[in-house]
């Protein structure tokens, strides 16, 4: 198998995916259908010394437009990224990702001469050691036979006679059931597409649409912790190393890789449980932060991982010198308990300081934001301007959240308000839609998590603060006392200065609307823009209709060229600054070069759909893809077929499922987690209005 995950801590297993390789074949010389981000590659095959004088490591990499699985647990996805900008530092190189198409085409790649690395943590297998070289081990696997839960006749290889197995080629588990074939009469193997990933093979096995396959160990155990349905039946190999692959002819380069990574300690196995202070977590070199998935703490967003609370983590953990591991517990009363035990070092989750918590054996940093408890009601509502006006009103919430306790005490103070009690799989957030949707009038959020809401939605708002502010702390062992001063050095360094500043503006700032806050007008004139002429080049370069490019570009920034959101996207088509690299393109003020951008990334993602989609459903997938990611979209669709709903239509189909992913029930069961599902199904409605008002006036 191509990419490694990392062993998983903790008595659940996480829920970490596997970068998946792209289904776009532009074919530069390579049958195997290689395909590359950079728009000046060059051909190179010398050694340390020449990628020295050239100043740069071309590292190969599956196809990254859809590497935004969020891990549970384990290393964040980026992990092996950050090694090789740490080595290319210590070497004054600059790392430069070349990805390609599909897995079986890395090799070739690398002995083409057009990468000096392939990062994506082949298994080491004879075959391969024939044609590349390896560095020493980054990790261990078992090769495991994956079947449906309901499956009750597997137990040993033999039990494999006339049953088929579905696995790529180029993975290192065809070499291993080739050999298994000879002693078992009647097992098929099926090849799968080599632009198929391993995620997306088991999900086919949980479906039935597909009998059997096999993935490595820490895969099968990231999938497990979301993917219902499946089993291991056994094990097919012992322990097997994987690492990264150079040219035979590098020996100088896997020198220094080794002292690197041996350096790192990378190939000794983790324990599964830690208790030590900082001077053990700086030995180790990594810290694991427990927190949360949704949008104050940790998520997704058009593939790139972002959040609050991992904004400050990781700027602390990079202040230690330390590589940052993220776990999220499946559920969040287990932060604490995690901590304990030893499965994490420190706790970021919005904890609230209180006195129960320290006697319970947890110590606190100084307070990093405060919060307090706020009445939420519909915009209209102007019935509440102070404490009395609650009286005889109805206030939901959650049995067992800590608002209740307040309006219990504020009932006790003499003014009777109805308490009442939203069913358990409703959250804050799920709340906060249901008072705006008009089932309940009002609820209870902590200031935080309504700033979230009230950054991109106009349909509620704030109208009474229950409680005093409150302190919010990251948590420790009472034992780990040099990390908490550390923690309080960097806090204190930090508060309130301008790191921080922009990282809450850029969370908890409502005046960051992403939507300009002004109507939809049809032209007066026969232009749509200042930059039709553009729009209808790249449009039709691409092969997409110029209206519905130059409607999109509306929603994105409203035509003007110096947009900028609060996560960093930029321009008339508001691509994050990485994607444009990965694209080749910079300066994405320029209006050309951000149109341009723009449209070849939608084009990618709509390549990226199956090409039997009804034309129009490939198309709206493409653009919900383009606002929220990929990989959410790809749970979507997993998800309405669960649902029994079409997986081949968006409206009233697809995006109904998206909806859903923002609510806990389903995106903890998400292979991506939390999207906040109600901006990707406005956002494509919104464009095929605009694009249909322009096709009606003629334009």
């Amino acid at each position: 198998m191509f990419l490694k995950r990392w062993t998983v801590r903790g008595r659940r297993p996480g829920r970490a995916g596997l970068m998946a390789g792209a289904v776009l074949l532009l074919g530069l010389g390579l049958a195997a259908g290689l395909w590359f981000l950079q728009t000046r590659s060059y051909i190179e095959t010398g050694d340390l010394p020449e990628l020295e004088r050239r100043g740069k490591l071309r590292v190969l990499l599956p196809d990254l437009s859809d590497a935004s699985f969020l891990p549970r647990q384990g290393r964040p996805i980026d992990y092996e990224k950050e090694l090789i900008r740490e080595f290319c530092r210590q070497r004054g190189l600059r790392p430069v990702w070349v990805t390609v198409a599909s897995a079986d085409a890395l090799i070739p790649a690398l002995e083409a001469g057009r990468g000096d690395l392939i990062a994506a943590n082949l298994t080491v297998t004879g075959s391969r050691k024939e044609r590349i070289a390896f560095t020493v081990p980054v990790n261990h696997v078992r090769e495991q036979l994956v079947t449906r839960a309901d499956d009750k006749k597997l137990r040993r290889p033999a039990d494999l006679k006339g049953r088929r197995i579905t696995l790529r080629r180029s993975s290192s588990f065809w070499e291993t059931m080739e050999a298994l074939q000879g002693r078992v009469p009647g097992l098929v193997l099926e090849p799968a597409p080599e632009s198929m990933n391993t995620l997306d093979i088991l999900e086919r096995v949980a479906e039935g649409e597909f009998d059997l396959t096999v993935a490595d160990s820490n895969v099968v155990e990231a999938v497990l912790g979301y993917r219902d349905g499946l089993k291991v039946a056994f094990d097919i190999s012992g322990e097997r190393p994987v690492a990264w692959g150079l040219r035979k002819n590098a020996p100088r380069l896997r020198q220094a890789l080794n002292a690197f990574l041996n350096e790192r300690r990378l190939t000794l196995r983790p324990e599964r449980l830690y208790l030590d202070d900082l001077d053990g977590i700086r030995k180790r070199k990594v810290l694991r932060v427990l927190t949360l998935n949704d949008p104050a703490h940790y998520f997704l967003w058009r593939g790139h991982v972002m959040g609050f609370e991992y904004d400050l983590v990781k700027r602390f953990a990079d202040s230690q010198g330390l590589q940052l591991e993220i776990i999220v517990p499946p559920e969040p009363a287990q932060l604490l308990p995690w901590l304990k035990a030893g499965r994490g070092d420190l706790v970021a989750a919005s904890m609230t300081i209180t006195d129960e918590r320290k006697r319970e054996g947890y110590a606190f940093s100084r307070p990093y934001n405060f919060v307090t408890e706020t009445v939420v009601a519909r915009t209209g509502d102007n019935r509440i301007e102070e404490l009395a006006d609650l009286s005889h009103k109805d206030i939901v919430v959650n049995r067992h959240s800590s608002y209740r306790r307040t309006l219990e005490a504020v009932r006790k103070s003499g003014i009777r308000l109805n308490i009442l009690y939203a069913p358990p799989e409703f959250d804050t957030r799920r709340l906060i839609d249901a008072v705006a949707e008009g089932k309940y009038d009002y609820t209870v959020a902590d200031s935080h998590i309504l700033e979230t809401e009230l950054a991109w939605r106009t349909d509620v708002k704030p109208v009474l603060a229950l409680s005093e502010p409150r302190g919010h702390g990251w948590v420790v062992r009472q034992e780990s006392k040099k990390l908490l001063r550390a923690i309080d050095e960097y806090i204190k360094r930090t508060y309130r200065g301008l790191f921080y500043n922009v990282v809450y503006r850029k969370y908890f700032s409502s005046a960051r609307k992403i939507e300009k806050q002004q109507a939809f007008r049809l032209p007066q004139t026969r232009r749509i823009s200042p930059y039709d002429d553009m729009i209808r080049k790249y449009a039709g370069k691409y092969g997409f209709d110029w209206r519905l490019v130059a409607a999109q570009i509306y929603q994105e920034s409203r035509f003007d060229p110096r947009a900028r959101s609060h996560a960093g996207a930029r321009g008339l088509m508001q691509l994050m600054p990485r994607t444009a690299r990965e694209l080749g393109f910079d300066k994405l003020e320029d209006p050309e070069v951000s149109i341009h951008a723009g449209v070849k990334y939608l084009s990618r993602l709509r390549e990226r759909f199956d090409a039997e989609l009804p034309v129009k459903d490939r198309l709206w997938f493409a653009l919900a893809a383009y606002n929220a990611g990929y990989g959410h979209v790809s749970d979507a669709r997993r998800l309405a077929r669960g649902k029994g709903w079409s997986s081949d239509r968006w409206f009233d189909n697809v995006e109904r499922a998206m909806r859903l992913l923002s609510y806990p029930k389903y995106y903890t069961r998400a292979r991506h987690g939390y999207v906040r599902g109600r901006e990707p199904v406005k956002y494509v409605r919104e464009i095929r209005l605009h694009f249909n008002t322009y096709v009606q006036a003629g334009l």
